[in-house]
This record gives structure tokens, sequence and C-alpha cells, in this order.
């Protein structure tokens, strides 16, 4: 399965943020939106980097109160891992395991077309899975009804 799959069923929004936006205005985007994660860009296309909550509680214990009145650029990840839509899931898990993040932003020929989360990719892979037991239990019903 490709990270395509997940798009096309999930959508290709992706909630973005400028980097000169303030982090209490990412903190609230977060609650408005119930999202982890957005990427930090300053055109809608070319991604800068990634701001998390993670991030945000880490800038938090560094900081103090004074981290809602900061720069996103100031906290958020860049140089961040990245997928293309024809990847594979397996090759993106192993991907978000290795640089431990959980969401990575898909980009299409440089330009971003949307974002997986490792949730967005347990999901799929568990589906698939279930699907692979019902073929598989159909096969094995079917194999016994003849021997019978």
């Amino acid at each position: 399965m490709k990270v395509e799959s997940i798009l096309r069923s999930k959508g290709t929004r992706v909630v973005t943020t400028r980097p000169d936006a303030t982090i209490a205005t990412v903190a609230g985007t977060f609650k408005r939106e119930g999202i982890g994660a957005m990427v930090v860009t300053a055109d809608g296309r070319h991604v800068l980097g990634l701001i998390s909550e993670t991030d945000i509680i880490s800038g938090l214990a560094e900081h103090g109160a004074r981290l809602l009145h900061l720069a996103v650029a100031d906290l958020m990840q860049g140089g961040i891992a990245m997928c293309a839509p024809d990847e594979s899931l397996e090759w993106v898990m192993a991907r978000m395991t290795h640089h431990r993040v959980r969401h990575i932003p898909v980009a299409r020929d440089g330009a971003l077309c949307g974002i997986v989360s490792i949730g967005d990719v347990v999901k799929s892979l568990l589906h698939d899975l279930q699907l692979e037991a019902n073929v598989l239990r159909d096969v094995y019903r079917a194999t016994q009804s003849r021997l019978m």
C-alpha cells in the first residue's frame, strides 16, 4: 500500500502556519482543528519545517510563559523527514521510527500535497491485515466445504 491511498481516503488538506506566527496562535489552531502538528510554510507550497505539540511542551520547559509570544520559527523542526505519494507505508513507518516523528508531510514535485500521521499509517496497515485475514478465512472455509 502507498501513501497516496491514505491521501485518497483522508484527503489532502494540510493545516499550515507561517514561520512568523506566534506559538499562542499555533496552540489555538491545534485545539480548534484537533491536530498535533502543523507544516510550516511561507507560501503554502514549500515546506520549511514542522511544529508539533511536543515542540511546544519542550519550548514551555525552556522558555516558560513567554513561549506563547515566540515565533514558530524559534521552535519549529527544520530539515524534517518528508515522503512522496508513491512511497510504501512500510517505508514511511520505518522513516517515522528512525526519525522519532509522528507526522510526515507529503510532497509531489517539491510541492506540499498532504500529511500523514503514524495513526493514519497504522489504521491503513490494520485495514489491509484485516482484509487479508478475511480472504484467508474465506479460502479456508471454501476448501473445508469441498472436502466434506
